[in-house]
């Protein structure tokens, strides 16, 4: 388990630099309009995803974190891109500080009923690129940039 894995880390490395791969995705209706959750650990909107465990493939850690947190099936996705450098360095509340590799997806067609994993989301809501909220995570903000050109160009 992931979680008790970079836990583990934690207890030898403290709050040194991780480097930590990411899955990640971009949850839209595939007309302009995309899903956004509020984490509770830094008040800020970004878009689902998370840690991948041990040996798990980078797209099962998707669809699980998007179970997990939202309780939604995606049922198809696409590959957004891949992200990392220093602009995915993020220093937790606590303190803890991550080197992110953000793989991120997108999907526009997935099942379900929403219901947010509280712990981790304070709520979702729809938006589309002229209202995005203004504490958008930075690296989310980059990732919907380059999504709503491509969605522009239909590539999704």
């Amino acid at each position: 388990d992931m979680a008790n894995y970079i836990m583990d880390l934690r207890k030898i490395v403290g709050h040194r630099t991780l480097l930590m791969p990411c899955s990640c995705v971009i949850i839209g209706d595939g007309k302009g309009n995309v899903l956004l959750q509020l984490r509770v650990d830094d008040n800020t909107w970004a878009i689902h995803g998370g840690s991948i465990e041990l040996d798990e493939k980078v797209e099962d850690a998707m669809k699980r974190e998007v179970k997990e947190e939202l309780n939604l099936d995606v049922l198809e996705y696409k590959l957004l891109g891949i992200y990392s450098g220093l602009e995915h360095h993020h220093t937790y509340p606590n303190g803890d500080e991550t080197s992110c590799i953000d793989i991120v997806y997108v999907c526009h067609k997935y099942s379900g009923t929403i219901k947010i994993q509280e712990s981790e989301v304070k709520k979702v809501e729809w938006f589309n690129k002229n209202n995005l909220p203004s504490n958008l995570a930075l690296s989310a903000k980059k990732w919907l940039e380059e999504y709503f050109i491509r969605l522009e160009n239909n590539e999704f």
